[in-house]
């Protein structure tokens, strides 16, 4: 009760200071867990980058071969890398909008 309670007191009330600090904890693993999500994606997408496709294309009109220069096809493994990647911008994206959003909320109820 106040600055002057006894110590007994004070030991079952909950610190000022951990209740700022627990409340900070998910501020802080929210954009950890995004970054963590868009590594791995990247990881994932590097490592199944070499992906070996025969192709064969048949255009009897032309009289010209067909060179496929400029074309990337990327494998299931890629795409589902990538498709983490995204994942972890979302995250990523939702936590910078979030907080932006909470620092030009206004600080008293009904006040536009």
């Amino acid at each position: 009760m106040g600055d002057n309670s006894t110590p007994e007191e004070r030991e079952g009330a909950p610190d000022e200071h951990e209740s700022r600090k627990s409340a900070r904890l998910p501020g802080v693993v929210l954009p950890i867990a995004g970054l963590v999500v868009l590594l791995a994606g990247c990881l994932v997408a590097w490592l199944n980058r070499n992906t070996y496709i025969g192709w064969f294309a048949y255009a009897p009109l032309s009289n010209q071969p067909f060179s496929g220069t400029g074309m990337a096809f990327l494998s299931p493994g890629t795409q589902a890398g990538l498709a983490i990647a995204v994942v972890g911008l979302l995250l990523l994206a939702f936590c910078a909008g979030y907080r932006t959003g909470r620092k030009a909320a206004p600080k008293t109820p009904g006040q536009f």
